[in-house]
């Protein structure tokens, strides 16, 4: 009986291994492929190597924006490796909230993949990874650092956590910038760890380099000096650009308030709005050196011609047109100086119904900038409504249309080029552009000699003076549009303007937006800011004075 028990034990586990043994030859034969396959779909995995994104510079080669390498931290909540104590462990090395990465957990729980935390500095997450925890992974990625934090902040703008841009030069070239991922096969093992790297599919293509035509030392000088304007008139906002009259490069472009691109809580809607850019004001006075441009264009006038403007108003149709004091009967070259509404009004009355319009559309008024920054505004001129002596009166001191502080400064440009119209870009430029000739050399000239008079002690801008150089500029003070019309509260004051005046080198814009207190104009809030920023750029560059009483006074 005992015998037949242990035979009949013996041939069942001899058929069992036997069974056994057909199914591993039937599998290794008929399903070889199939398993094949699937211990691969376990274990090897295809991964992405970080392309490094090209670094941004000032025209000088000063990096604005350089890519340092960083962890993404990840886990697999599915598996549960990650225990409480490593959750301490991991909270702890990043100063997050240990309840919140539980709850993150458990909320994740049927799934096999969930970011930590991403941009995990590199010595942070070296450090973690010096713990070896249970279900505790690590890619390799780059974040991005801006060594000019604020001051260049809208100028070359930021990336988002995938490293794509998404506000200036890193937004309008993220193409160039971004290069492109590589690829690699890994073996991983059942936690999830690589053991080995199989094969380089793709290697990374490393982004382009870019260099713009921003001056660091400029864009700094002019920060600071925009930041103090708006701060000490309690304004609003603020606007500086300031452009090369040989190349049409963008030397520096500030605003205020900024943002710190290092830090992600610092960005708001407000800060991040590239003001010089996509904002449009009406320009006011800064319009007239324009309208006599037209004027001088016709013709009909000359710089010594007088102009009736007394007793200091006059009504075009139901419009009164003012001047704050009866100036009389004064040249054109003072009504320019005096920024006289009543003469300049009175001038553009002559003029043909189209003259100063197209004197501003040859400027570029009323046209996108291109100039390589996203955003930007084309602002509003319309020829709607000409035929109206209101519309062409008020057009001759800079109502009714609209520019943003860089379309002004292009415009100026045509002004300091003695009438050529030069394209304007962010990006250093290796040569002189061609541009077009838009204005008559003599008569544009004529212009810019009679801005100097605004600069003078009976100009609306002496405190845009600066020792030893003559200055060409115009001062313009708008009253904003509130919602019962023109508010005599609240205004934009500006300033434009051009150094040395015998041979522009320099143009600058500077508005101040809604400035509080007793100056409110642009001669007393903008144009101190202009001469400050004009006298450090021209010392800084190199530029010899051209003011002549002033050096024969030095020879003596």
């Amino acid at each position: 009986m005992m015998a037949w028990r242990h035979f009949a034990l013996v041939g069942f586990f001899l058929l069992a291994g036997m069974g056994l043994v057909v199914r591993v030859v039937y599998l290794n034969v008929t399903e070889r492929q199939f398993l094949i396959d699937q211990g691969e779909r376990r274990s090897i995995r295809a991964e992405a190597i970080p392309a490094y994104r090209g670094v941004v510079y000032d025209r000088f080669g000063e990096p604005l924006a350089v890519s340092t390498p960083a962890a993404a931290i990840w886990t697999d909540p599915k598996s549960g490796f990650l225990d409480d104590a490593g959750i301490v462990a991991v909270t702890n090395g990043l100063g997050i909230d240990a309840k919140v990465l539980r709850h993150k957990l458990a909320s994740n729980a049927g799934r096999g993949f969930m970011y930590i935390q991403r941009g995990v500095g590199w010595e942070d997450a070296q450090a973690l990874r010096a713990l070896n925890l249970a279900g505790l992974e690590f890619n390799t990625e780059y974040r991005r650092f801006y060594p000019a934090g604020e001051t260049t902040a809208h100028v070359v703008g930021v990336t988002n956590i995938d490293d794509a841009g998404l506000e200036g030069i890193e937004l309008s070239f993220n193409e160039m910038l971004r290069g492109v991922p590589g690829k690699k096969i890994v073996l991983r093992d059942r936690p999830g760890n690589t053991i080995k790297d199989l094969e380089y599919v793709n290697a990374p293509r490393f982004g382009s380099d870019l260099v713009l035509s921003i001056d660091l030392r400029l864009q700094f000088l002019a920060y600071r000096e925009l930041k103090a304007a708006v701060e000490s008139h309690r304004a609003t906002s603020g606007s500086l650009v300031m452009l090369d009259v040989a190349s049409g490069e963008i030397l520096a472009l500030v605003n205020q308030p900024s943002y710190n691109p290092n830090e992600a809580a610092s960005r708001s809607t407000r800060g991040m709005r590239n003001r010089a850019v996509t904002d449009t004001y009406e320009p006011g006075s800064t319009i007239k050196p324009f309208t006599v441009l037209a004027a001088l264009e016709s013709g009909k006038f000359r710089r010594d011609t007088q102009i009736h403007t007394a007793p200091g108003y006059f009504h075009v149709r139901t419009k009164l047109v003012q001047d704050p004091v009866n100036r009389g009967t004064i040249s054109l070259e003072t009504v320019l100086k005096k920024s006289s509404q009543v003469g300049i009004a009175k001038v553009a009355l002559e003029l043909e119904d189209r003259a100063v319009f197209d004197v501003l559309s040859r400027a570029g008024i009323g046209e996108y900038v291109g100039s390589g920054l996203p955003g930007g505004a084309a602002g509003m001129l319309t020829e709607a409504g000409l035929k109206n002596p209101v519309v062409r009166a008020t057009l001759a001191y800079g109502y009714g249309l609209a520019v943003t502080p860089l379309q002004l400064a292009r415009a100026y440009l045509c002004l300091a080029t003695n009438g050529i119209r030069l394209p304007v870009s962010i990006l250093r430029q290796d040569g002189a552009p061609q541009g077009d000739r838009v204005f008559d050399e003599a008569s544009v000239r004529e212009v810019v000699s009679m801005m100097e008079g605004v600069t003078d002690a009976g100009g609306t801008a002496p405190k845009a003076r600066i020792e030893g150089f003559r200055v060409a500029g115009k001062t313009g003070t708008v009253r904003k549009v509130g919602r019962f019309g023109y508010d005599d509260e609240r205004h934009v004051a500006w300033f434009a303007g051009m150094a040395p005046a015998s041979d522009p080198r320099i143009v600058a814009v500077v508005l101040i937006n809604e400035p509080k207190g007793d100056a409110r104009g642009g001669g007393a809030v903008a144009a101190p800011v202009f001469g400050r920023v004009m006298a450090r750029t021209l010392h800084l560059l190199g530029i010899p004075p051209d003011d002549a009483g002033l050096q024969l006074a030095r020879a003596h």
